[in-house]
């Protein structure tokens, strides 16, 4: 069985949005929880929310954690 995937979420750019990328792929600019939860479930992990988003220890935030979203 493979091992998951580290969940990169970077520093916040100019306007708010945070670039969310797995392994190799980018899965887009997040700009709230919300929208780093729908990433993952589109990668499939089917149970993703807010809650699941801010404690999971698969995702690295870079330039501030889960509750910043302004550069």
């Amino acid at each position: 069985m493979a091992s998951p995937q580290t969940v990169i979420v970077y520093p916040p750019a100019e306007d708010g949005g945070r670039r969310v990328r797995v392994g190799e792929q980018f899965l887009g600019m997040a700009y709230g929880l919300l929208d780093v939860a729908d990433f993952l479930r589109r990668a499939g992990l089917e149970e993703a929310d807010q809650q699941a988003v801010v404690a999971s220890g698969l995702i690295e935030w870079r330039g501030g954690g889960p509750d910043v979203w302004e550069h």
